[in-house]
């Protein structure tokens, strides 16, 4: 039998259509002066967005010689998992009985809800009902925020961006205070909010925020819109009383100006101190289960803000900031993760004394970074930190102060730089030491932070990430407390050698 083709019948074009095909044909590629072709443009705000640094100090640690571990003291990490409640439900729930037929501890009908997928399907995009009941109860009694209500984001950095997005427009002003977290001066320079950012000043004497500052730009012309604190503070390790917090509370209410708390670290508070929250219908506070709970790639965050009855008591305008912030996680997250709040839940009731022994027995690691940043000096004499959350703050010699090359566009509202009283390898300098040149070289504290992945095997966050050049931060959660102690080592045989040297050696 012969093979035939079954022709397509032939078809005419008219001259318009022939034009039209003509006008769709692909010209060829612009080229740039270098033969290169040229690609689209992106986003100019992401452009001027800082690098992530802990993506960056990973880069560094992958780079080490061969047959070196690099020990991290970087990421702000716990080196324990989470609650064993919490991983037992996430077992349950992955069965097929478990998922399918809603035996799991928010009450049932789950499969009514969400649908035979159960946690494999979406859910409220607010978060799961028992979750969002419990984290009520639990912000209403221990955080003193009656009356308070949640939504349940993936991560404390996901809350953040919901609020920059919901509670800011880009020409709004946005106060932060030096030095800063990391991932929040990048939400609000991706977001299109760098160009009116304010830098605060913290006191150069204990590295809290400077309120007399702040309350100066509360009574401008122009008063900022949302004002940032981080308590226990990241970077710094440093814990804020409550009068602090509820005066900063009532001078941004007397400005019409959101207060954003945010209490990641809220357990991890040392030598008999407290945490503490402030309410107001101006006050907004994030919250997380990453570091307590060891839950850091289970992404389980939460937003506390003033509900209805709040503002309904003290006849406060009603902003319905829930819808506002719905539009938002329903655009980025949808909801979040349903296993991850499952095991939050789980976590939540039944893993608290886990918890506490966990934190507490990091006062051995404490010590021995305390010790470790010897070098550089005393507390409050070249290091502060270690009240709360899980960082020191350390002063580098000024010789390795240089400040690195910067996108950063921001307000010149900032009006001095946080310090610290310096020992004798830092000499005493002006509060705006940390932006002058220094003297005999020009490295900088990015600079110091490769030489010590590469010469010492340890790993730190460079100042400048924070804001701040010319200073380390260095964690204590992250690594059991054998590695801690020979990440201790290494990091104080590294500063004793980088004091010796006061300058770097070409790598």
């Amino acid at each position: 039998m012969a093979f035939s083709v079954k022709k397509s019948p032939v078809t005419h074009t008219t001259s318009s259509e022939r034009g039209d095909a003509a006008r769709l044909r692909v010209k060829p590629a612009t080229m740039a002066e270098d033969g290169v072709v040229k690609s689209p443009n992106v986003s100019k705000r992401v452009i001027a967005t800082d690098a992530p640094v802990i993506v960056t100090t990973k880069a560094l640690m992958s780079q080490a010689p061969p047959g070196k571990q690099v020990l991290s003291l970087a990421q702000g990490v716990v080196h324990w998992h989470p609650p064993p409640a919490a991983t037992a439900i996430a077992a349950q729930l992955l069965t097929v009985e478990g998922a399918a037929d809603g035996a799991i501890s928010s009450g049932g009908g789950m499969r009514a809800v969400y649908g035979v997928a159960g946690v494999h399907s979406y859910g409220p995009a607010d978060g799961l009902p028992a979750l969002k009941e419990a984290l009520e109860q639990k912000v209403a009694s221990r955080n003193g925020l009656p009356g308070y209500e949640v939504m349940v984001t993936s991560g404390a950095n996901q809350a953040f961006l919901n609020l920059v997005l919901a509670l800011c427009d880009a020409q709004d002003k946005v106060v932060l205070f030096k030095p800063y977290y990391f991932n929040h001066i990048m939400a609000l320079q991706m977001t299109g909010g760098a160009a009116e950012l304010v830098l605060g000043p913290s006191n150069p004497n204990t590295l809290h925020p400077d309120w007399e500052w702040l309350q100066q730009e509360l009574q401008g012309p122009s008063p900022p819109r949302v004002v940032v604190v981080v308590n226990p503070c990241n970077p710094t390790g440093i814990l804020l009383p409550k009068e602090e917090l509820q005066a900063a509370a009532d001078m941004c209410k007397a400005a019409g100006t959101w207060l954003v708390l945010d209490n990641t670290y809220e357990d991890f508070v040392y030598e008999g101190r407290e945490h503490h929250s402030v309410a107001g219908p101006n006050v907004v506070s994030l919250f997380s289960f990453s570091k307590a709970y060891g839950m850091m790639g289970w992404r389980v965050g939460y937003i506390a803000y003033p509900g209805q009855q709040v503002l309904a008591d003290i006849r406060a305008q009603d902003c319905c900031l829930r819808d506002q912030l719905l539009k938002v996680q329903d655009t980025i997250a949808i909801c979040p993760s349903q296993l991850s709040q499952h095991m939050a839940l789980a976590a939540l009731q039944q893993g608290g004394s886990y918890v506490q022994d966990a934190i507490a027995a990091l006062s051995h690691n404490r010590a021995l970074i305390a010790d470790a940043l010897s070098p550089l000096g005393t507390e409050g004499h070249g290091w502060v930190g270690g009240e709360g959350a899980i960082y020191f703050w350390a002063k580098l010699p000024d010789c390795f102060s240089t400040p690195p090359a910067t996108n950063k566009k921001t307000s010149a509202a900032t009006r001095q730089e946080p310090s610290i009283t310096e020992n004798k390898h830092n000499p005493p300098t002006s509060s705006t030491s940390s932006s002058s040149q220094p003297t005999g070289n020009s490295a900088t504290d990015e600079d110091v932070v490769a030489w010590l992945i590469r010469q010492h095997g340890v790993c730190v966050i460079p100042g400048s990430a924070c804001g701040v050049p010319g200073y380390i931060r260095v964690a204590f959660a992250n690594l059991t407390p054998a590695k801690c102690e020979v990440a201790a080592g290494r990091l104080k045989a590294g500063l004793k050698e980088l004091i010796s040297l006061q300058q770097l050696p070409k790598s």
